[in-house]
Parts: C-alpha cells; structure tokens; sequence
C-alpha cells in the first residue's frame, strides 16, 4: 500500500522557490520510492528583506501553523531563513518549539523544522566545519546569517552577498550564475558550500554542476529543508540528482 503524506509549508507572501524546489525534489523522489505527497502553504505577508519586515511577518507565524494544522498536515516547514536567523541566535530552536505547540492546542499535531534549523543540522550531518556561503541579502543582513551560522558553532571562510533587496527579484535570480560566483571564493579550503542561505533564491538547477566543478558536497536552504523533512516522516532521505546530503550517503 503506497503511503501518503502531506507536507507544510509556512512561506513568505513573495516567496516562489520553496513552492517549486521542494515539490520538485519530492516528486523526483517518487520515481525511486513507493512514498507519495502533496503540498500545502500558509503565507505571511513579507515583500522586502529588511529586518523591520522579518520581524513583522514572524508574528504571524503561529497563524500560519494553525491554519496548516487544520489541513493535518504530516511535517511543518517554515520556510524563511533569513527571517528566523534575524531574530536572534539559536531562534530555530525557540519556533520550532511554539509552532509544535500551536499544532498541539489546536488538535492537529505536527512536527515543525524550519530552513534555518535545517541548514545548521544538516552541515553537521555531512561533517562540515569550514564552509563559504552565498546568500541574495543585502550585506547587513548577510553579516547577521553569516554570524547566526558562527554561532552554531561553524567557521564561515567567506561569503558573498548578492544585495538583492526585492523578494520578488530573488526568485528571479538566474540559478546558472551560482557556478562563477562560487569560482570568486576560497572554495578550496571549505569542507563544503552553502550555494543558496536563502529559500527564495533558486539553486537547484545548478548544485550538480557546482558539486562537479569543486569536488565539494553543496547544501542548499532547500535542500537541507527537504532532507529535514524526510527524516522528520521517518523515511531515507535520498533523493536523485539533489547534491550529496540527499545521495544517501548520511
């Protein structure tokens, strides 16, 4: 009997990428697996990415996690890393906990992760230690994901901040530019690269070829996401063509 599951996700209001990239890795699962999902979202309003509208969209995260409660859904993503890792160090740790919560009083429990959280924990599952991030922000706020990540106990090399402050023109970033941008870092001296510290900048089309140009595993905030995810349901994280973590090999 083929199992089916439903998958969450709590998404900026502008956001387009995690509505595409993780359905697009699960259905790429499905073609290896007997495992069948479907997808379903929340929205919290958020169009520039500065911290004043971080903060403003977080508050309207426990809606969000009713509201997908209500759909019983199987596992919660939240979907924004830049807005959990702006709230301050080890904030994944302090949602994840009250959004469960508000699943639980409302009679729909699920367990929820969030991209930032993910990220983190996923770095730690392939061993790295040194990494080099590239992230859409402005600077400042590429600084705060930057010093979030320290935090967790990882040495951040170098990273490079794309400055894009519209949301909407992230997603329209071109994935096939990652690969030059990755060839400007110390690449080298990383245990592995962050191709995209952002939900909302689309790098899935480019992780093989940046994994086969440096010989280096490739997380990305989707990918570490959909992994996350996979091992919240109980089920082998291996997905084709998605980058090392998702290989089967951790």
């Amino acid at each position: 009997m083929t199992q089916h599951y439903r998958i969450g996700q709590i998404v900026p209001s502008s956001n387009t990428t995690m509505e595409t990239e993780i359905p697009a890795m699960l259905r790429l699962r499905e073609t290896i697996r007997p495992e069948r999902f479907t997808f379903h979202s929340s929205r919290m309003r958020m169009k520039k990415v500065v911290k004043e509208e971080l903060a403003a969209m977080d508050a309207e995260s426990d809606r969000c996690a009713v509201e997908l409660s209500d759909a019983r859904v199987d596992v919660l993503g939240y979907a924004c890393l830049v807005a959990i890792m702006a709230m301050g160090h080890g904030y994944h740790r302090v949602s994840q906990k009250r959004l469960t919560e508000q699943t639980i009083a409302n009679g729909g429990q699920a367990p929820v992760l969030t991209s930032a959280g993910a990220l983190v924990d996923a770095l730690r599952v392939i061993g790295a230690k040194r990494i080099v991030v590239v992230a859409p922000y402005m600077k400042p706020l590429t600084e705060l994901v930057v010093d979030y990540i320290r935090n967790e106990g990882y040495d951040v090399i170098a990273y490079r901040a794309l400055e894009i402050p519209d949301n909407l023109d992230v997603g329209r970033h071109d994935p096939m530019r990652l690969p030059d941008i990755v060839k400007a870092l110390p690449y080298q001296e990383a245990d592995a690269i962050v191709l995209s510290a952002c939900v909302q900048m689309p790098s899935l089309p480019a992780v093989a070829k940046v994994e086969a140009m440096t010989g280096k595993p490739v997380i990305t905030a989707a990918i570490a996401t959909t992994y996350a995810m996979l091992r919240t349901l109980g089920l082998e994280p291996v997905v084709p063509g998605a980058g090392a973590l998702l290989s089967g090999a951790y």
